[in-house]
């Protein structure tokens, strides 16, 4: 069990603080350097940089959202092995945050108008599945993990080669949410029903295509 002598109150203050840092875009500096890649001169047509802008957009709102969840199953954690895996698992998704808003600096777009929502709406369900238990902690983290990396790899997809830079952040995070849902899965985390994972599924389809455009 995990020993809490910090009270709840002072731990809500530190999480409030914490959004209001990362919707403010004061944590923006990663603790591991951008993934290597190959320099080129590409130059996007103005179609892919359109599109290449919207998929930045709804990978770094996911990274918003993985700070949220993380932090709030965090919150409520029964075991420190499950708060320690957690708290390591957002350090390495806030150098994919960092990652995302560098290449959308890059293209000189914006970030989601409705990041802040987004962060409390998945704050919630993280802080909601951890009292359930550290199993269904982990269960939720398996079927995140999971939906991230087939969005992560249809963006790959959607994205040109070309575009070494954003094809390097993309593997790197894909690569990491892989090992996040693994880990997750070898500490007992439990298998969803097909009907969680349906609601689930439709969330993020609903904040894809919102993000995309706002």
């Amino acid at each position: 069990m995990r020993n809490n002598t910090t009270s709840l109150s002072s731990k809500l203050l530190s999480e409030f603080d914490r959004f209001l840092k990362i919707n403010s875009h004061q944590e923006t500096i990663p603790s591991i350097a951008l993934p290597r890649y190959i320099k080129n001169n590409y130059k996007p047509s103005s179609q892919d940089l359109s599109n290449t802008k919207g998929l930045m957009r709804i990978n770094h709102t996911g990274e918003v959202c993985a700070q949220a969840l993380y932090y709030g199953q965090a919150l409520f954690a029964k075991n420190k092995s499950t708060y320690d895996y957690l708290t390591q698992a957002a350090d390495e998704e806030h150098d994919h945050l960092c990652w995302c808003y560098e290449r959308i600096t890059d293209f000189e777009t914006y970030t989601s108008i409705l990041n802040p929502f987004w962060y409390a709406s998945s704050f919630v369900m993280g802080a909601t599945a951890a009292l359930l238990g550290d199993k269904i902690s982990y269960g939720f983290v398996i079927e995140i993990e999971k939906q991230v990396e087939n969005h992560l790899q249809e963006h790959i997809d959607q994205i040109p080669q070309e575009d070494t830079k954003t094809h390097a952040i993309l593997a790197q995070m894909k690569a990491d949410e892989i090992r996040h849902g693994q880990n997750a899965r070898d500490a007992g985390g439990v298998e969803f029903p097909d009907s969680i994972k349906a609601v689930m599924t439709a969330m993020s389809k609903v904040m894809k295509f919102l993000v995309y455009r706002l």
